[in-house]
């Protein structure tokens, strides 16, 4: 097979780099710099967070009036003690013309810190390039579709680079630097796609989960699978609801789909105070940088949702909002075995499982999937002809029985790759062939 679809791989691997390597270079400028999110926000608000301790600390009501206070009234969303006793007192809130801010305060003074509107922090304008290209859900898709195409692309990358039986190890494992410009460059583009594209799968394929399209998908299969979410972790039957945590609360990946029961509402009896429920949560002995959000409504639950820099210390828990009873509390050691590699997945990618290590690691992944792309358009431009894109000429795809089974299977596995391949198909048939000019600008 190698002899007759080279230059097919060649082609696809060659207009698939060119479509997305724009994207890719920013997905990775912008992921290199969010690997150090925490850094950098310390640094940013260093003035917000830091407190000097004392001995007592103020009630969490008292704190939240102060917020309210402050910012002119809305209603409290989101309350974080803070992790240790120099952190300050975050408080949400949903101000009365319907802009989330966070405002912090120094929980033995009642002093505010600072107030941020959160749809302007910095990190997470970048999280949204990041993620959406700032474009909502047509963005997300676009990530995706990107994606998924550079795993096609790291594929027929690592299939032409193959090394022959006559070849040397010089070349296909390490880099040459004297043998001209042109092999320079092969190198650096081949070589480096070889020791990389583990880690460029792994990153893409953990980065995915958060996709709109394949990430829930791949969630509800979870669920589905048997892999979801075990009776333990409620304190009565499974509810069967329509609401999932992720639509009341930011949580962890492997709790976003868990269903949430109703608070039991009693004639009479007003909605728990904010003291209450931090107590109920001190009493559970999560992890200290836990967040508290408020019902949404009558029937709602205050969750705790805690997701550190170790995967193995996430938590949800839902709490009756007029009892304070527990009513579902979900760990890491509730996951099965999918959910807990998936769980791990996301803390690597997102550069905080193994610290600073891990940072490292993310960036030596971006820096090299920038230098792959540049080299390859490099070499592209210095070798294309002035009247055509360069691919070398091939027969159809149909004539291919491997490559196409491929094509077919990866475009089950990933749907948005499956429906550009029918739009690829359908633009090449009616509109690249009958356009001579465009034909032999293409095809050669």
């Amino acid at each position: 097979m190698k002899k007759l679809s080279t230059p097919l791989i060649w082609r696809w691997h060659l207009y698939a780099g060119l479509i997305i390597a724009p994207f890719l270079i920013i997905l990775s400028i912008t992921g290199a710099v969010y690997l150090f999110k925490f850094d950098i926000e310390d640094y940013i608000y260093k003035d917000y967070y830091q407190v000097e301790p004392a001995e007592t600390r103020l009630p969490p009501s008292d704190l939240v009036n102060t917020a309210l206070n402050t910012v002119g009234g809305g209603e409290a969303t989101r309350y974080r003690p803070g992790e240790d006793d120099s952190r300050s007192v975050e408080v949400g809130i949903l101000d009365n013309n319907g802009d989330s801010l966070t405002v912090f305060l120094n929980p033995y003074t009642r002093t505010v810190l600072g107030v941020i509107n959160d749809d302007t922090r910095p990190m997470e304008l970048l999280a949204d390039a990041h993620s959406e290209l700032m474009a909502g859900t047509l963005g997300d898709r676009l990530v995706e579709l990107v994606a998924s195409w550079t795993i096609i692309m790291i594929l027929s990358g690592l299939y032409l680079w193959f090394p022959k039986s006559k070849e040397k190890l010089k070349g296909v494992f390490t880099f040459r630097f004297n043998k001209g410009n042109r092999v320079k460059w092969r190198d650096l583009h081949t070589v480096s796609g070889f020791w990389l594209s583990g880690g460029i799968l792994f990153f893409i394929l953990s980065g995915m989960l958060w996709t709109g399209f394949w990430g829930n998908g791949v969630q509800q299969l979870t669920t589905a699978s048997g892999f979801g979410y075990p009776p333990s972790i409620w304190t009565g039957p499974a509810p069967e609801s329509d609401t999932v945590t992720k639509e009341i609360a930011d949580v962890s990946w492997a709790a976003e789909q868990l269903p949430v029961a109703e608070s039991e509402m009693f004639s009479g009896v007003n909605q728990a105070s904010i003291n209450d429920i931090v107590a109920v949560a001190e009493s559970t002995k999560i992890h200290p940088s836990y967040d508290i959000f408020y019902p949404g409504s009558d029937t709602g639950v205050f969750t705790l949702s805690t997701f550190p820099h170790q995967a193995q210390e996430e938590a949800t828990i839902h709490i009756d909002q007029y009892s304070t009873n527990v009513l579902a509390d979900y760990r890491y050691d509730h996951y099965g075995p999918l959910g807990k590699f998936m769980a791990l997945a996301i803390t690597i990618h997102k550069g905080l499982q193994f610290g600073i290590w891990n940072q490292i690691f993310g960036v030596i992944i971006c820096i090299g999937l920038i230098g792959m792309v540049v080299t390859g358009f490099w070499m592209w431009i210095k070798r294309r002809p002035k009247d055509h894109m360069g691919a070398p000429k091939s027969k159809s795809i149909f004539h291919f029985k491997g490559p196409l089974i491929i094509l077919v299977i990866l475009g089950i596995i990933f749907p948005l790759v499956g429906l550009s391949l029918i739009f690829v198909f359908l633009l090449d048939r009616f509109v690249i062939r009958r356009v001579p000019k465009l034909n032999k600008f293409i095809y050669g």
